[in-house]
Formats: structure tokens, C-alpha cells, sequence
């Protein structure tokens, strides 16, 4: 089973015998030649019927072929019609995915959050360990009066104004509502009002989240000038919180990659390579001390690929933890929010504050979000698949040692031996219906990235793929989530190299948590999106960071961020800033 992002996204739907006959015979007759919506009075022939087999694998005889042809021409008119209805972006399916299957046991949480590190770094007023510093050390400093929320703030704004040119990792800097947010944090402070252990630390926000009167672009040209009526819901918890925000990271166009309409978002550690992506902004300026914490987004891959790139702590929570409401949807069945930071215990505390039910988001679950930092991990058993290691590097078996080291039970993880890679295509299809507007007005050609993987050329191929089989895809996906199920049965975590075993699809399509930790660092030339390496002799090479991944059962994102705290202070290497920033 192929295990890399670039298999799993590039992998090719194929035809559906009617999607074919409406797209051969409804083009618009432009000089592209490309797909249009069906005009409703297309008159079909065999012929057609047979064309269109070759690319659903399908066989019919002349007798079928005929019999079909009075109801495929009533489909086309009920495509037409389908197809004349205009969907907003945010407008939900009827079928909703739900990570808990029924017989599964997935206990009640209270809100807590108890940390386990010990902060109390001496403040000094070097400017480099303030803003690399961890965000439960600056809560400390500010709630002692050592910073203010302001002074914090201005640092922060000339880092972006200073290194933000040689990164792109920001689309637009909210530097009026970011000094307005921390005066009133200071305020409310000197007032004796505590919002907890966010108020006044300063994030960024990735741009597919809706802040009101601001941009929020998604990354693409077709929608470089949309300006959000409204805050996303978890813009208004963060800001309940106390939080500032300094402003919008770029993504990928499309949550897809790390190039988007103001360039390519860059990795800190090597400049000259892409931060990967589609969270590229978000990782890249939290790794390059721009902001104490950023907000991303994963619907495969995300938050994790970046983070292991830039070097970050990354937190994919489970499917339906965090509110999606106000952010962009690209596959309403995976997408997720979650936080991006330099320490792991950060992830907690982002986590806390944007935990939690909303109404408005037809996947949100209603569960609590408990952090104990302080448990003895040593009652945990930790899974682990031997091959990975096998097949891994170094640092993946350092940490896996470290991890041992620890006190933990490590013990061999059952992983499924089914084979679902064909799950990849969810997004695909997904992301295709989310954005058939640009399709069939022809403006998929603003988008800067052409090329066959990206996404104007994939949402073509998907048009194609047979309804009937995306239902087969469905119940792969249940069959899946039934032995993810079972597989974690007895286990309080699974520990691998990040995408190994095709990991990062499966427990991205049972809803599992993940969590990126840094690990070590390799040597390696500049890396294109999907981590291919330049190939040229004697190629120049440069230290950058490795992550290893824990993977969680359905909200328990407490053990593995426990575990994460604990694999990192082990490892030592997370105190480790990209040179030059």
C-alpha cells in the first residue's frame, strides 16, 4: 500500500458511465473544450454508451446498451436541473460522518486542563527567547506583570514586518485589531480579570477562517478580494479567551499545498523550499517566532506534513471536536481544526479554548477536553508497527527507544490489513462537489497551479468517478473505522514515523487524533510538495527538522499530548530555532 501524500491526492478517480455521457456530449463549445453543465437536451446513442465504458471498466452488450438510453437521457435532464442549483460553500449533505461508531465507548470528559512542564524561565528582555518562547511561559510573565500584552504584541508585529518577506507566511497583518485586543488584555489584567491561560498571547490564523471585515481568501486568486461578514466560531471562542490576533497565514490555494496567489509559503529552517502545506503559513510562522501559537486546518495532511517540515508541534484533534463554522469546507467528512505551536503542552491550551460543541457545524460532537500533564504515562501502553521502523530512519527508532525509556509498554499494534487506500478519493470528490462553481464557470484557470496534480485538472478527472462506487468508498471507510476500533483496543496510544503504513489516510477516515512532534534533524536538499528531493549530484543540503507522530483513540487527545510532552523533553531538541530567524 503506497504510504506518501502524493499518492494518496493523486490517485485517479475513475469514470462513471453517466457522468461520461453527460460530460462527452454537455461541453460548452469554447475552444478548451471543457466541462459544462449539462444542457438537459442531449440526444444519446449507443455509441456513447460504448465510449463511455472504457473509462468505468464496464462491459455491456448492444441489447443493455440500447435499453439504457431513454433513462440515461432522463438522468442528463436531472443532472441539468441539479446543476442549475447555486450551493454556498458552507451548505452541508444530509449524511453527516460521525468518528463514534455506535458500539463504541468513548467516556465523559470534564474541562481541565492541569499542566504537567514547570515555567518559570527568568525573564529576560532578549527579544529572540520572548518570542520563541512558549506559550505557557509568556502566560506566566504576563500574569506576573513581567510583559504586557501590548509590548508583546509590537515584537511580534516587527518580526512579521522584519522576516515575513523572506517566509510569505502572511497574507494580511491585523495590526490595529491586534494592538486593540492587547490593550484591552492589559487592561482587563490591571482590572484583577483573568480569561485564562490564553488572555493577551498573540496567534495567527490561517485563512480559511472567517474574520469579520478582514480577508479571508483562501489562498486562490477567485477569492483574493472576499471580505467575511462574520467571525468563524473558533475566531469568537479564541477572542473569549482573551487572544490576539495578529493576522491571516497563508495556505495553499484551496487547502492544497504551499502556493498560493502571493507566492510560495517558505520553510524557515531552508528558505529555499516550500513549508509544505496546506497549513503552510500557520506552521512556517510559528516555527519562525512570528506569533506564540497558530491556527490550522487538516483534511489530509494539513496540519501534520507542515509541522513536520517547519519543525512544529502539530494537533490534529478528532473529527468533530473543534467547530468548523466559518471556515472553508473542502471535504465536509475530513476537515478539522486544530493548533500549531513550538511546544507540545501549547497544544493543550489552545485546545481548551477552542474545544467544544457548535450548533453550526453539522459534525460538531459534544464532548469535554481533559488535560492531566502530570499523569504517569508509565500506565500507559503505547502500540507500535515494527516494520515502520524498520523502514524508517534514525531518528524514528531514537524516538521509539526514548519513548521506551520513558517507562511506557510498548507492545506490537494490530493494524489493519484491509486495504482502503481507495479512501484517498473522498477528498477528491468532496473537494470536486465543494467547488463545481469554478469548475463550470471556467474560473479554475485563475488558479496559478496547473499542473496534472493540482486541483483544476483533479475536480476534471473526478466528475467521472461513478456514483454507485463512491457509495462502495463509504462502506470501505465504516469497515475501516470498525477495525481502527478494535485495533486500539487496550492501547492508550500508537507511535510511528508520520506517514508510514498509510496511517496518516486511515486515521484521518476513522477520525483519530495525531500529534507531530519534533524528533531530530536530517540532512537534506531542497524538497518539492511532496517530498521529493532535488536529484542533482552534489546538491547543496540543509538541517532540517524530523517529526514522529502519536496517534490517539477518538478524543483522547489528553494521552497523546501527555506522551508528546514527555517524548519531547526526552529528545531535547525542541528548544532548536531555524538559523537566521
Amino acid at each position: 500500500m503506497s504510504t506518501s501524500r502524493r499518492a494518496l491526492i493523486k490517485s485517479a478517480a475513475l469514470a462513471s458511465l453517466l457522468a461520461a455521457c453527460s460530460q462527452k456530449n454537455g461541453k460548452r463549445s469554447g475552444v478548451d473544450g471543457r466541462a459544462a453543465p449539462v444542457s438537459g437536451d442531449v440526444a444519446l446513442t449507443p455509441d456513447d454508451i460504448a465510449a463511455a465504458e472504457k473509462l468505468s471498466a464496464l462491459s455491456f452488450t448492444p441489447q443493455e446498451r440500447a435499453q439504457m438510453l431513454e433513462g440515461l437521457e432522463a438522468s442528463l435532464e436531472t443532472l441539468a436541473k441539479l446543476r442549475a442549483i447555486e450551493f454556498g460553500n458552507s451548505d452541508a449533505p444530509a449524511l453527516v460522518f460521525n468518528p463514534k461508531l455506535p458500539r463504541k465507548r468513548v467516556g465523559s470528559q470534564k474541562n481541565i486542563l492541569s499542566l504537567g512542564g514547570v515555567y518559570r524561565e527568568a525573564f529576560s528582555k532578549d527579544e529572540k527567547a520572548i518570542a520563541y518562547a512558549s506559550v505557557a511561559q509568556q502566560g506566566v510573565w504576563l500574569r506576573a506583570g513581567a510583559l504586557s500584552s501590548v509590548d508583546l504584541t509590537e515584537l511580534y508585529l516587527k518580526r512579521i514586518e522584519k522576516l515575513d518577506p523572506r517566509l510569505s507566511a502572511f497574507v494580511t497583518v491585523t495590526a490595529d485589531r491586534a494592538r486593540e485586543a492587547a490593550a484591552k488584555a492589559d487592561k482587563e489584567r490591571a482590572e484583577g480579570r483573568d480569561r485564562g491561560p490564553l488572555h493577551g498571547i498573540p496567534y495567527a490564523l490561517k485563512d480559511l477562517a472567517d474574520t469579520k471585515g478582514v480577508a479571508t481568501t483562501w489562498g486562490a486568486e477567485p477569492y483574493r478580494d472576499r471580505i467575511a461578514g462574520d467571525d468563524a466560531e473558533v475566531v469568537r471562542k479564541l477572542e473569549r479567551a482573551g487572544a490576539v490576533l495578529l493576522g491571516k497565514t497563508a495556505c495553499g490555494a484551496i487547502a492544497y499545498g504551499d502556493e498560493w496567489f502571493g507566492g510560495t509559503t517558505k520553510n524557515p529552517w531552508n528558505p529555499a523550499e516550500g513549508s509544505s502545506g496546506s497549513s503552510a503559513g500557520s506552521a512556517s510562522a510559528a516555527a519562525a517566532g512570528l506569533c506564540s501559537f497558530s491556527i490550522g486546518t487538516e483534511t489530509l495532511g494539513s496540519i501534520i506534513s507542515p509541522s513536520e517540515r517547519c519543525g512544529t508541534a502539530g494537533l490534529r484533534p478528532t473529527f468533530g471536536r473543534v467547530s468548523r463554522s466559518g471556515f472553508m469546507a473542502l471535504c465536509l467528512s475530513l476537515d478539522k481544526v486544530g493548533p500549531i505551536c513550538r511546544k507540545v503542552e501549547d497544544t493543550a491550551i489552545v485546545l481548551s479554548a477552542i474545544n467544544g460543541f457548535d450548533a453550526d457545524d453539522p459534525g460538531a460532537a459534544r464532548y469535554g477536553f481533559t488535560y492531566d500533564g502530570g499523569v504517569d504515562i508509565k500506565s500507559f501502553t503505547v502500540g507500535y508497527v515494527p516494520a515502520w521502523f524498520e523502514e524508517g530512519d534514525g531518528v524514528d527508532r531514537a524516538a521509539l527507544q526514548a519513548l521506551k525509556s520513558l517507562g511506557v509498554t510498548l507492545k506490537e499494534f494490530p493494524w489493519p490489513t484491509l486495504d482502503f487506500s481507495a479512501l484517498g478519493d473522498i477528498v477528491l470528490i468532496e473537494a470536486a462537489a465543494a467547488f463545481s462553481d469554478l469548475t463550470f464557470s471556467n474560473r479554475d484557470d485563475e488558479l496559478s497551479w496547473q499542473d496534472d496534480e493540482a486541483w483544476p485538472n483533479t475536480w476534471r478527472r473526478t466528475r467521472f468517478f461513478p456514483a454507485a462506487d463512491y457509495v462502495q468508498i463509504d462502506r470501505l471507510r465504516r469497515r475501516l473505522m470498525q477495525e481502527m476500533a478494535t485495533a486500539f483496543e487496550g492501547f492508550d496510544a500508537l507511535i510511528g514515523p508520520n506517514f508510514a503504513g498509510g496511517a496518516l489516510l486511515a486515521t484521518n477516515c476513522a477520525g483519530h487524533p495525531q500529534l507531530a512532534v519534533r524528533a531530530g534533524f536530517a540532512q537534506t536538499p531542497n524538497r518539492d510538495l511532496f517530498d521529493n528531493e532535488e536529484a542533482a549530484a552534489g546538491a547543496e543540503t540543509f538541517r532540517t527538522p524530523r517529526a514522529v507522530s502519536l496517534w490517539g483513540d477518538l478524543f483522547q487527545e489528553g494521552k497523546i499530548i501527555a506522551l508528546g510532552r514527555a517524548l519531547e523533553t526526552a529528545l531535547g531538541v525542541a528548544h532548536e530555532r531555524p538559523p537566521g530567524f
